[in-house]
């Protein structure tokens, strides 16, 4: 039975990885799932000499061929090595395919499920909880010392420092998921090439861009409850840029913040004190919006909203063609439960 928290999930894949069977990877970061699925797999397949070969599933495959995913995992690889089956959760890819490899020990080769966030009575993350053979990994937004963590890794690979302004500044503008920040710390690098330190202005110029301001409108106004102006701003946010599964990862972002402060207060602190040491900071402008709508939130429900904000991302981007469908219903759903606060 394993079951590794957030804060344990790196020391757990560290060299030379686990020796389980099967690895669950969940969480509201799809782009952290992501990114410790695909380094697990690298691991697995470089430690076998020689080395193992990668398969990626999801229910696509199985639409064609339904047994594809039972076939792979029971199956040892031809020419030795051994194989690592990347399955992606959907219709077909769930509990009730994965239940009687793990139960009867079928596993020839090793599987890694990428699944968005699960509540602990969800079947699957229940199965890989509890079985003797298998792992559950949780994968939520990073806090300040794993993002501080990655600027400094991905900034020394490029030859670069940064100043404490510039890195509060950033730590304020990533963090809802994994992949994305990362990408937005390497764009930054790139274009603080030729530098040897990167400075406010280079956050200022390169991390973030217009459509951000209107992002943020979008957000406070479903927080806020005014479920109108969340609607409007979307439309207007989805004119300037970026789709709507970015505004989803601004809105986990922000709905996860507000939590973290709320139970921050819940624990007697008053809301100056956690301002004060909150990482990322927060911004100063943001502050009276945050401290008005701390007060119509419970820490309760705020962690239902990041739950369905997580279900959100997750159903935005198995179905494309419905994200603008799903992030408005998200938007409408978040602005109801502020105004239920208020009352």
């Amino acid at each position: 039975m394993v079951a590794v928290k957030a804060h344990q999930a790196q020391s757990f894949l560290r060299p030379p990885g686990p020796r389980q069977s099967a690895i669950l990877f969940y969480g509201t970061d799809a782009g952290l799932v992501a990114e410790r699925a695909r380094a697990l797999a690298t691991l697995i397949a470089q430690r076998e000499d020689p080395h193992g070969e990668i398969i990626r599933l999801d229910d696509a495959d199985l639409d064609t061929d339904p047994e594809r995913l039972a076939v792979e995992l029971q199956t040892v690889p031809m020419f030795g090595g051994t194989k690592i089956v990347r399955a992606t959760t959907g219709r077909r890819i769930g509990t009730t395919a994965i239940k009687p490899l793990l139960d009867e020990d079928k596993l020839a080769s090793t599987l890694i499920v990428e699944a968005g966030n699960l509540r602990p009575n969800d079947s699957l993350r229940s199965l890989f909880e509890k079985s003797s053979k298998a792992a559950a990994v949780a994968c939520y937004p990073d806090e300040a010392r794993d993002l501080e963590s990655l600027i400094s890794q991905t900034l020394k690979s490029y030859g670069l420092t940064i100043d404490p302004e510039a890195r509060d500044l950033l730590l304020a503008r990533v963090g809802a998921d994994r992949a994305l920040s990362r990408g937005e710390i390497e764009k930054l690098a790139l274009y603080a090439k030729g530098k040897t330190q990167i400075d406010a202005g280079d956050i200022d110029a390169i991390v973030g861009d217009a459509s951000e301001l209107t992002i943020d409108k979008v957000v406070s106004a479903a927080a806020s409850g005014d479920s109108a102006r969340a609607v409007s701003e979307f439309a207007r946010a989805l004119t300037s840029g970026p789709d709507a599964q970015v505004i989803i990862l601004a809105l986990q972002r922000y709905i996860h913040r507000l939590h973290r402060i709320r139970c921050e207060l819940d624990a007697g602190r008053s809301f100056e004190e956690v301002l004060r040491n909150f990482r990322p900071p927060i911004h100063f402008k943001q502050k009276d919006t945050i401290a008005r709508q701390i007060r119509t939130w419970s820490s309760a429900r705020l962690a239902e909203a990041v739950r369905r904000a997580g279900r959100a991302a997750k159903s935005a981007r198995l179905s494309g063609t419905l994200q603008e469908a799903i992030t408005e219903q998200l938007l409408l759903d978040l602005a109801t439960a502020a105004r239920a606060g208020q009352r």
